[in-house]
């Protein structure tokens, strides 16, 4: 009986190495070698019910990452919302690419500027992103009062050229 028991303890110290060895090639980014581990553990220690739970949630973000789901944008909206998508996500320079082709469906859209200024911040772009607060602004006023209060505007409130655009100086 003894025996038995070690050998479960083996085995499970066996699934921890194998477990953390699928875990470390998915943090390195190498997503499907770290399926092919996933699946393998997923397989050979299916009697592990923690780490195989664990293993699937990995395996399909691994699948996932491997093949994406294409999304059809069409028109202005499905640009200006998947950009929205992408901000939250702090994913900036694929959310400026989509705002750009969202500004070519509709140039004088003033949310449109008002967020590729507040991208163009994160980023650390001063400059584009004053000129494009400014043209939000000459379009619709109403992103005067929303640019001082928002906090991603935060490093330029003390900015001259940003108080001189929302005429707080």
């Amino acid at each position: 009986m003894a025996q038995k028991n070690l050998s479960k303890k083996d085995k499970y110290e066996e699934s921890l190495v194998a477990f953390q060895k699928a875990v470390q090639t998915y943090r390195k980014g190498d997503f499907a070698r770290a399926a092919e581990l996933f699946q393998k553990f997923v397989h050979k220690y299916d009697e592990e019910k923690e780490f195989v739970d664990r293993a699937q949630i990995y395996l399909k973000i691994c699948e996932n990452r491997l093949h994406p789901h294409q999304i059809k944008l069409k028109d202005f909206e499905d640009y200006y919302y998947y950009s929205v998508y992408l901000i939250n996500r702090g994913d900036y320079k694929q959310a400026l690419e989509y705002l750009k082709k969202a500004n070519q469906k509709k140039p004088d859209e003033a949310k449109i500027y008002y967020l590729m200024a507040d991208v163009y911040c994160l980023l650390g772009n001063t400059d584009e992103c004053l000129k494009n607060l400014k043209k939000a602004i000459q379009l619709d006023d109403f992103f005067r009062i929303l640019a001082q209060n928002e906090r991603d505007f935060e490093p330029l409130w003390e900015d001259k050229k940003f108080k001189l655009i929302i005429r707080m100086a």
